[in-house]
């Protein structure tokens, strides 16, 4: 049973269209990759899903139509969201940065903790002093803190050190085996998104333009779609 499910969305900046036609579809307890070179809008269908910015066609979460939603509605529903640059509260203590999004349900500081070690031995500190790949862990725990359906990971090991990334990819793998919980990856990691992903989407110029399973990822529509 699909969870998210989008039919033809397309969305704009002001006179410039960035989405065309995007389509695609998360079910329930699945993780899904959404890749595509640099600007083919990835980052706008997640600020669309989130409702950070208008767009039309059909796109409906949990039962609801997402497009007749203001984004705080979106988020209580259960979309949880880690952005793109991470966006911590800088001036707030990690405990700090964690209890403020906390919503009842199945995570709370203790497992988040238990999930990311570093943030239990730092969290007297101030999210400014954290270091990238410990600020990356913090925007994923704050989005796990908000008890999310769906849990949106928006460049989540862009620029960070390799073994930072592989245990955010750790992360993943937990979270898929052991909470059943569904999520959206944005990545550009082809062999970490095969090990870790059931389905993909590309899109290329604001369209959806191949789905399959990780493993139909082929060296032809790398170069095809995903290539320099």
């Amino acid at each position: 049973m699909s969870l998210l499910k989008i039919f033809q969305l397309n969305a704009s900046y002001g006179a410039i269209q960035a989405l065309y036609d995007i389509n695609l579809d998360v079910r329930e307890g699945e993780v899904v990759a959404l890749m595509g070179r640099n600007g083919m809008g990835k980052s706008t269908t997640v600020k669309s899903i989130c409702r950070l910015i208008p767009s039309h066609g059909e796109m409906h979460f949990a039962g609801h139509d997402l497009q007749v939603l203001p984004s705080h509605r979106a988020a209580q529903l259960g979309i949880g969201l880690v952005p793109e640059g991470r966006r911590c509260f800088h001036s707030l203590s990690v405990y700090e940065n964690l209890i403020s999004a906390h919503r009842s349900g199945f995570w709370n500081f203790r497992k988040v903790i238990k999930l990311f070690p570093k943030l239990g031995e730092r969290r007297a500190q101030k999210a400014i002093s954290l270091s990238g790949g410990e600020q990356q862990m913090l925007a994923i725990g704050r989005a796990l803190m908000t008890n999310p359906k769906l849990l949106i990971l928006d460049e989540a090991t862009e620029g960070l050190a390799p073994l930072i990334r592989q245990e955010i990819w750790a992360v993943i793998s937990k979270l898929k085996d052991q909470t059943g919980l569904s999520i959206l990856v944005i990545d550009k990691s082809i062999n970490e998104l095969k090990a870790v992903c059931d389905r993909v989407f590309i899109v290329e110029r604001g369209k959806t333009v191949w789905k399959g399973s990780a493993a139909q990822i082929s060296t032809k529509v790398v170069e095809d779609f995903l290539g320099v």
